[in-house]
């Protein structure tokens, strides 16, 4: 790999932003290519589901092999809510290689007893969020049914374009939530990105179920095109 390139990558990589070096295997030639021009590159439909499943691979394009190298961030999963919902969602998030934390100032609900092998922090989402630099591959998950505590995450998040964003509610519960933030100051447009009520409708009826639920429409959020994703959702009463 050219020093140039290396340069390249070492600095996207250190940004959080995903990259790909596509090299041809005969000739060894290779070249980067930035998210930001991904949708412009002639290899823009492997390119695009490549770095949506963040898979390497070798694929064929007019009789030559290339190999295309995905560098993808690790997403991260911040769990609003030290609830019942978010002792499975976590420990699940890890299983699939998600960077856990869960946040909540309720010391009572915010213990390592409750979240063993799990970051939580003690603190209020105003404190917590802004320095952890959260990004498009950040997913929001607010589940404390607190508009103290999940109104301004909600927010956050949509500021930072986060790939995933889901709230627990029921649609009542939901659309007071909606008149809250629109009083904030956001748009319909940008309020439609929230999942509420959270998770895919697998006909989930206890929290852990619940967490499942999530969890799928998370993954389906990271990994499917936008036009494919189940948008169904778990109704959870208010």
């Amino acid at each position: 790999m050219k020093q140039d390139t290396l340069a390249q990558l070492n600095a996207e990589r250190l940004a959080r932003r995903p990259v790909v070096v596509i090299t041809n295997i005969a000739t060894g030639e290779q070249r980067l290519v930035k998210a930001a021009d991904v949708a412009k590159d002639p290899l823009h439909v492997e390119l695009d589901k490549h770095l949506r499943m963040g898979r390497s691979e070798l694929i064929q394009v007019d009789g030559e092999n290339l190999f295309l190298n995905i560098y993808a961030p690790t997403a991260r999963l911040v769990i609003i809510g030290a609830v019942h919902i978010s002792q499975t969602l976590a420990p699940l998030a890890q299983s699939l290689g998600y960077d856990v934390c869960v946040v909540d100032p309720r010391t009572a609900f915010a213990s390592p007893e409750r979240f063993p092998d799990v970051r939580v922090i003690a603190d209020w989402p105003e404190t917590v969020l802004p320095p952890m630099n959260i990004d498009r591959y950040t997913a929001v998950a607010a589940v404390t049914h607190d508009p103290k505590i999940d109104d301004f995450a909600l927010l956050h998040a949509l500021e930072r374009d986060c790939f995933y964003i889901g709230a627990l509610g029921s649609r009542k519960t939901h659309g007071r939530r909606l008149d809250r933030l629109k009083a904030a100051g956001e748009t319909d447009n940008s309020l439609s990105r929230i999942r509420s009520p959270i998770g895919m409708d697998i006909g989930a009826v206890s929290p852990a179920e619940i967490a499942v639920a999530v969890m799928a429409q998370i993954t389906a959020a990271l990994r499917l095109p936008t036009s494919s994703i189940n948008t169904a959702r778990v109704s959870v009463p208010a």
